[in-house]
């Protein structure tokens, strides 16, 4: 006689950057030891690629390539939540010190933080405007690669236009050669550069602050940001 097959919860969850609902299962032991060989690999590339293998197996019909960063993120600290522990317990070393601090750390604390002044929509002149999209995993991925080089950097960033308006006219990035986009943007001004740039710098992220005493009594605060939130 075959075993059982288990049946496994089904949890509600929004996406942040845009709101759609769906669901998720807690992972499995299977998923588990996908995530514990890419944390002691200490790979990009095998982080990515286990990162990409557990939502897709966890999430309910979901395309992790179209989903932002911050949401692969999100995602893989709710899944954890409800297939772990709600509770982050680590150490870490105080960089002045040297000693080693125990932390405790409630993933529901852990928030999606939204910086003022941060926009999609970025103005070339008074009949010209480009909208942004948020970089996906796909151009995480691209960057970490290249270990952050100048030329990848700019191609994932002109990457991630999504929409040039033009007067009474739309065109969408998705539309044109990689070759097409690069030459766009060699024609634009350092001042739009810039205002790109803000706008990934001021993009929302998971961000978590603590503060903690060392002996001495020295107050510090210990922060951590983005994918290194599930990986601790």
């Amino acid at each position: 006689m075959a075993l059982p097959k288990l049946s496994l919860p089904l949890f509600n969850i929004t996406i942040p950057s845009t709101e759609e609902k769906t669901t998720f299962r807690p992972f499995t032991v299977k998923e588990e030891k996908i995530l514990l060989i890419a944390q002691e690999s200490k790979e990009f590339e095998q982080i990515i690629l286990a990162l990409k293998q557990v939502i897709g197996n966890c999430v309910t019909d979901i395309n992790i390539d179209n989903l932002a960063m911050f949401d692969v993120e999100y995602l893989l600290l709710n899944i954890r939540s409800k297939s772990v522990s709600n509770l982050l317990e680590f150490k870490i070393k105080d960089p002045t010190t040297s000693e080693e601090i125990e932390m405790a750390i409630e993933i529901e604390d852990i928030q999606l933080t939204h910086k003022d002044g941060h926009s999609k929509h970025i103005t070339i002149d008074e009949n010209t405007t480009i909208i942004m999209r948020y970089p996906s995993i796909k151009e995480f991925a691209l960057v970490g690669k290249s270990d952050g080089s100048p030329d990848t950097v700019f191609n994932a960033m002109m990457n991630c236009i999504d929409t040039l308006v033009h007067g009474d006219s739309v065109y969408k990035f998705s539309d044109y050669t990689p070759e097409e986009v690069l030459q766009f943007a060699d024609d634009l001004e350092a001042k739009t550069v810039k205002s790109m740039k803000e706008f990934f710098s001021t993009m929302p992220c998971l961000r978590f602050e603590k503060k903690y005493k060392t002996t001495d009594g020295t107050e510090r605060t210990f922060a951590i940001e983005g994918t290194e939130t599930f990986f601790i």
